[in-house]
């Protein structure tokens, strides 16, 4: 009953009168319109493995021994052990290098990220300055809402999770939300399509770049998603909802995953499941369907890891390797291998209604002769 009331309530803003209307672009659909996403979400991207990262902190700290002003080699030495959790040995491999050469983008802009993965978003914020200074639209503008976002999160500084509150009628337009932090920033009453692809595009550039399962980047990525499919023409629920998702299974207090996962089951308001009805999606089969995308990518993920760990215990170059092996980026299928299974009620919520709605009405009905007969039966008062 509540969502019905919402859902009166959203018609009636217009702020979200396309909100009223029914979406049902297919996962396929949505991933044609934002590549990538669903192959960042699961993890089925080309990365390398914490043994590859080991591998090479040695290999580039006996390259510097030779070498010590090559500046690619601090680059990747320094990601190296950001990459295995040694934010401040990468740090200080990027500090130093700043003193051998100074004024490179790359080297703020690894830095200002180093200190982001690391908590001190103080010191990230000017050091993205810096970035920005020299070459403002790198990686697609990502260093621009990385900055934004380091913004967001000191504007809220308990950080719990979800950030953003859920629930109720404003849907995508929430209290404390990404997309909304935004579009303050951007100062605009809306957003709209030209603002929200690159800030898509930016947010999984950190992913890729930085950690794919970090509850703050998915959450965000949901919001930007979320609120996509209230502008123009297309939609991505059924990406936003796996982001949440993905976010829910990466934490472990309670509260905040089911926090991620009312996210994930809101965004799915007005989302058919096909083309030619207007039946609901339910979380539980986009969950269904998420989990056969997770396993698939941990299991392509598994015979990478397995790859590159051959390559380092045999002595051979596992760069090398790599880039001989892994041509294209993987895909994740872009269908379920197995079909859902829906319950009875389910497949026939339709004729449930229908017969509900029959059985209330024949209800008001008994009722309304039961009380016109009671009047007629009492007898008439004369004075």
């Amino acid at each position: 009953m509540r969502r019905r009331i919402s859902l009166a309530i959203l018609c009636l803003l217009p702020s979200a009168s396309s909100a009223c209307l029914w979406d049902y672009d297919t996962l396929k659909q949505e991933r044609s319109r934002f590549p990538d996403t669903l192959e960042i979400i699961t993890g089925k991207f080309l990365r390398h493995s914490p043994e590859f990262y080991e591998w090479r902190i040695k290999d580039r700290l006996e390259k510097l021994k030779r070498d010590p002003k090559n500046a690619a080699y601090h680059d990747d030495l320094a990601v190296a052990y950001a990459k295995t959790g040694q934010y401040a040995k990468a740090i200080a491999t990027m500090e130093a290098l700043e003193k051998i050469v100074p004024g490179r983008y790359e080297t703020y802009s690894n830095l200002s990220t180093f200190h982001f993965l690391a908590g001190d978003i103080e010191k990230a914020l000017p050091i993205i300055d810096k970035a920005l200074a020299i070459n403002p639209d790198a990686h697609f503008g990502r260093e621009k809402y990385q900055r934004w976002l380091g913004e967001y999160l000191l504007a809220n500084p308990t950080r719990k999770l979800p950030i953003s509150s859920g629930g109720g009628f404003a849907l995508p337009h929430r209290p404390n939300s990404f997309a909304v932090f935004l579009r303050s920033k951007l100062e605009k009453k809306e957003l709209d399509l030209a603002d929200l692809q690159p800030a898509i595009k930016g947010v999984l550039g950190m992913m890729r770049f930085a950690n794919h399962e970090s509850p703050i980047l998915l959450e965000a990525l949901g919001d930007l998603l979320w609120l996509n499919s209230y502008v123009g023409e297309t939609t991505g629920k059924r990406l936003a909802a796996r982001a949440y998702l993905k976010a829910s299974q990466r934490i472990s207090d309670p509260d905040s995953r089911a926090g991620y996962r009312q996210l994930a089951s809101d965004c799915l308001m007005l989302q058919s499941r096909d083309g030619v009805s207007q039946e609901q999606l339910t979380l539980q089969e986009v969950e269904f369907s998420f989990e056969q995308e997770l396993r698939d990518a941990e299991q392509w993920y598994a015979d990478l890891k397995a790859k590159e760990v051959g390559w380092i215990g045999s002595g051979a170059d596992p760069e090398t390797e790599f880039d001989k092996l892994y041509v294209e980026e993987p895909r994740v299928p872009d269908e379920p291998t197995v079909a859902f299974p829906r319950t009875w009620a389910q497949r026939n919520w339709y004729a449930l209604l229908l017969v509900m709605g029959i059985g209330v009405a024949a209800l008001v009905g008994c009722a309304g002769v039961f009380v016109a007969r009671r009047l007629m039966r009492r007898p008439t008062r004369t004075a």
